[in-house]
């Protein structure tokens, strides 16, 4: 078990005071067997006139803020403590219809996970020639080897860049160039085993980068990857930007069909594009000894 501090930090700024919309904020993580939420702390100057809380179409923890009063910056501050258990080595306990692909969902499974099963970019064969690329000739393949492979194909032949411009880049542009952001690297493998007859979905979230392991990439941001459904062993994390399968230094935060749906903070301002001069993103993650150490 272990204690880690998340520190999340967006400031927008602007060049004279605006006022701002409703703004949508997704920065709760979600508790489950890995991670337990100990603490959550959300401070947001100006103040604002009012703060409610929703779980939407997929579960997720949802801030709606609302603002009376107009700045010149906005500052959103997200403090959390959560014990964290995760899967080091996952067990790939997939039932025995599913350790060989391909294999079927089901009829009841496959009405639920038909929405993760739907393609974003159908039209992108490239993509789903890629992704043939990691079967098997012989036509049966190992399942839990298929998607490892594509993970770890991704890590080692792909160049990770940072982004800071919003949006995802379409899979066969990440194909094209090999290179790409956290978001990217995910959006592509999630595409490439739905091209495959695989559900999958989007996960944003927090990577904590210990020292073990300081060729993580994606840390000092929010973080991205995907999760694959597999009967047996249920969603399962893959993180193609670091090779990581399982939940081992993966925060989650929330899950979505896509990316433009699992956006941390979403808003407006009213006033001209001139107005906007920039924003900053800054995330820390690190172990704490207590949650007391946490807090303070």
């Amino acid at each position: 078990m272990t204690l880690l501090q998340v520190r999340h930090e967006t400031v927008y700024r602007y060049g004279r005071p605006v006022r701002f919309g409703e703004h949508r904020m997704l920065l709760r993580p979600r508790d489950s067997m890995e991670q337990t939420l100990e603490s959550f702390g959300l401070a947001i100057r100006p103040k604002p006139a009012t703060l409610r809380w929703i779980h939407d179409v997929f579960g997720n923890g949802i801030a709606i803020v609302g603002f009376d009063e107009p700045a010149e910056e906005l500052r959103i501050v997200a403090t959390m403590v959560l014990e964290h258990k995760p899967e080091l080595t996952p067990a790939f306990e997939i039932d025995q219809r599913a350790k060989s692909y391909p294999f079927d969902y089901g009829d009841v499974d496959a009405i639920d996970l038909s929405p993760n099963l739907r393609r974003q970019f159908p039209e992108e064969t490239e993509v789903d020639a890629w992704a043939r690329r990691f079967l098997d000739p012989r036509g049966v393949t190992n399942t839990g080897h298929l998607l490892a492979n594509i993970t770890m194909g991704i890590k080692e032949s792909f160049r990770y860049l940072r982004r800071y411009d919003p949006g995802t880049q379409r899979p066969s542009k990440t194909l094209a160039t090999r290179q790409g952001t956290c978001r990217d690297f995910a959006l592509l493998m999630i595409e490439a085993v739905r091209s495959l007859g695989l559900a999958a979905r989007f996960v944003t979230g927090y990577l904590y980068s210990p020292a073990r392991d300081g060729n993580h990439r994606g840390g000092g941001a929010t973080h991205a990857w995907c999760q694959v459904y597999l009967p047996g062993a249920g969603w399962v994390e893959f993180d193609p930007t670091n090779g990581i399968i399982g939940t081992r230094d993966l925060i989650r935060v929330g899950v979505a069909r896509e990316p433009r749906q699992a956006i941390p903070i979403a808003g407006t301002f009213m006033g001209s594009k001139e107005d906007y001069l920039g924003m900053e993103v800054e995330v820390v993650v690190e172990r704490v000894t207590s949650l007391q150490d946490g807090m303070g």
